[in-house]
């Protein structure tokens, strides 16, 4: 997994009608763009992940 700052983490809903969660990597703290991650959730809160199979990088920008 590849991630620059601006990019964001889509965490996929493991059960049925659970909702996608997107944070914005503020943060890349491992080697060569891998994890883990400073993340920050739309309403404010952040936090540092190693996400797991279930995530996805979007590289379109926040704001695209």
């Amino acid at each position: 997994m590849y991630a620059s700052v601006g990019d964001r983490l889509v965490v996929h809903g493991r059960v049925v009608g659970q909702q996608d969660h997107v944070v914005e990597i503020v943060e890349v703290l491992g080697p060569k763009g891998g994890p883990p991650y400073r993340v920050r959730a739309e309403n404010g809160h952040e936090t540092i992940t190693s996400p797991g199979p279930d995530a996805v990088v979007d590289h379109r920008k926040v704001g695209e």
